[in-house]
This record gives structure tokens, sequence and C-alpha cells, in this order.
């Protein structure tokens, strides 16, 4: 049985300020310690306790196509979710390579764009199609992970 379990996901960003302020407001997360002017790094935390930590890490690199990672985000209102981070200051990315009958939006979160990669074609419970919106590339989905 492991012993380990995700403790903080880390995603390197250009603008520390505005993704901090982006991600605390889509995950509703807030940060471990208030965020000093200078900063490099931040930890948001779930404001109700629930699930991994975000770090946010300002590097500059290359924009790497597709990213090495991305956030999967599920929702059972996912056009409502994607206009309120729409709003916050995301962007929807257009891939050519998006199937039609896609299950997902392809956002990107403000730091950089990027296409997103296809989805499986998982069901959620209940029968649903998930729907995800991927977000740097982060995908909010429809319906409970599966």
């Amino acid at each position: 049985m492991a012993k380990v379990r995700v403790g903080s996901i880390v995603l390197r960003v250009d603008d520390l300020r505005r993704q901090t302020a982006f991600w605390a407001a889509a995950l509703d997360y807030m940060p471990r310690e208030d965020p000093s002017e200078g900063a490099d790094f931040v930890l948001l935390r779930p404001r109700n306790g629930v699930g991994p930590n975000l770090s946010l890490d300002r590097v500059r690199s290359q924009l790497q196509v597709p990213p090495r990672i991305h956030l999967d985000l599920y929702t059972d209102d996912q056009a409502g979710e994607v206009t309120r981070l729409l709003a916050l200051g995301a962007t929807e990315v257009h891939w050519n390579k998006r199937p039609p009958d896609a299950d997902y939006v392809i956002l990107a979160d403000g730091s950089r764009l990027a296409p997103g990669a296809q989805p499986s074609k998982r069901r959620a419970a209940g029968g649903r199609a998930e729907q995800r919106m991927h977000h740097r590339e982060h995908g909010v989905h429809r319906g409970q992970k599966g």
C-alpha cells in the first residue's frame, strides 16, 4: 500500500501575482500565507481543506507544445464555469485536432497558450459523458471524475 499522496501540484508561471489571483478565484483556494511583493513562490490551499495544494512558481520557461502537464477540472455546470473562468482572465484555445464531439473545452490560464491533448472517452457517474475544460491546458469536466 502506498504511503505517499499528492501534496501539491506545482505550476510554473510568468506573472505570479496575476496567476495567484486567478487560481485562488478559479478553485476557491487561498494562499497559505500572504504573498510578499517580489515573491517567487506561492502555495495555494483549498479553502475547505479538501484536495491537493496548488503551488505557483515564478519561473520563465520555454513554452512546451503540448504542455507536459495540465489540470482537468470537473463541474456539473460546464458552460457556467467556462464563462466564470473566462471572466477571471482565461482564454479559450481553439485546437484544429479537437474532435467535433469533444466532451471538453480548452482554456489557457493566461500565463501560456498551448493546444490540448485528445481526451479519453471516460464516463461519469450516471452514464453521462464527462465534459472537461482544459485550462493551460486545463479541463473542466461536467460531473464527477471517473
